[in-house]
């Protein structure tokens, strides 16, 4: 992952670097494509024949965190793949990754007893990959997840997560939190701000379930995996969008409103080995940051008045505003300390040519 970093890509609001391929490295979203997964049944046996026990960790009781929480959690599918959800409430709502349904015209969602219903979309956002289904819910005895915080967790904090890896249902897994405040891709090609990063085995058809702690709660969805181009599989680091992020946009994405994001119009990567600060690669033309004078070379180390150690507190920052929005940026420029007054304004549609 620390390679991604020296890539440049876009800047905005709870959006901003874009995690793209390095060599034949990069990150795979978690659907399951339909009729093409092959199921492979094994056993892994240690040297003396008998299958290997695991444990489910210190911290955790791995029985009941699952039996308590598996009925809140659904298998998606659509007719371009699967993925899974969860339910919020007891009116049928259900919170999954946005391109687990993108673009599908069908969705069917099961739940843990086998009953399915049809699905419609409430509302979804590519710039943070979150969507909230409906499902009729009369005759259900639903199940919702209590939602926690991402604000406190720590890294070696025990998580699992629960989804339909490779096809199979309600698969249960268990791990530590190896990572806070990363930068994942979004649909829309942007990025999305303080992802979780966790070692727990995460695969295709694990996308929008939900990530929890060891008291239940749901603290991310889980969303996507890296990988070294040579298997689209677990590979012991993968991330969830963060709950915190999920609740901010709740109310109006239930509502079927589009939410905005603070854009700045930068491409970024952290500053050269033994400095700090934002190294400026791209302007958009026309963009904030041009507007407000910023120029490729510059290096952002603070952003009022908090220091920009790299892209990663960039784009925490604008995340953590609104459109409109006015920032103080201490730029370095040719060893010559300047500040710039940038408006942030709405994010587009798509990064466009920037983020590539």
């Amino acid at each position: 992952m620390t390679k991604t970093r020296s890539r440049f890509a876009a800047v905005l609001a709870a959006t901003a670097l874009l995690i793209g391929s390095i060599g034949t490295a990069g990150v795979f979203k978690l659907t399951g494509a339909l009729g093409t997964t092959k199921i492979v049944h094994t056993t892994t046996v240690v040297g003396n024949g008998e299958p290997v026990s695991t444990s489910s960790g210190s911290g955790i009781d791995a029985h009941s965190l699952y039996t308590s929480t598996s009925p809140g959690v659904v298998d998606i599918t659509t007719g371009r793949g699967s993925g899974s959800g969860f339910v919020i409430d007891r009116r049928g709502d259900i919170v999954t990754a946005e391109h687990v349904v993108q673009g599908a015209s069908s969705i069917t969602v099961k739940f843990q007893d086998g009953t399915t219903r049809k699905a419609t979309v409430l509302g979804t956002d590519d710039a943070t990959d979150i969507a909230v289904l409906k499902v009729d819910a009369t005759g259900l005895t639903l199940h919702a997840l209590a939602l926690g915080s991402s604000t406190n967790l720590q890294i070696g904090d025990t998580v699992a997560a629960i989804g339909d890896p490779f096809g199979y249902d309600r698969s249960f897994s268990t791990g530590i939190i190896s990572g806070l405040d990363r930068t994942i891709s979004a649909p829309n090609g942007f990025t999305v701000a303080h992802a979780v990063q966790t070692d727990t085995a995460l695969n295709p058809g694990n996308s929008g379930g939900p990530m929890l702690d060891a008291n239940g709660h749901v603290i991310g969805i889980v969303d996507q995996i890296a990988t070294d181009g040579s298997a689209d599989q677990s590979s012991g680091v993968g991330f969830a969008v963060p709950i915190d992020l999920v609740k901010s946009e709740l109310q109006t994405l239930e509502a079927g409103k589009k939410v905005q994001h603070a854009y700045i119009g930068v491409g970024t990567s952290d500053a050269r080995t033994g400095a700090s600060g934002a190294l400026v690669g791209q302007v958009t033309p026309d963009g904030p940051a041009s507007a407000a004078g910023l120029k490729t070379g510059d290096v952002v180390t603070a952003i009022d008045g908090r220091k920009m150690n790299g892209t990663s507190d960039l784009v925490a920052v604008v995340a953590a505003h609104k459109p409109g929005d006015m920032l103080t940026l201490t730029v370095n420029r040719n060893g010559k300390t300047i500040q710039l007054t940038v408006t942030l304004r709405v994010q587009p549609s798509t990064s466009g040519s920037l983020a590539r």
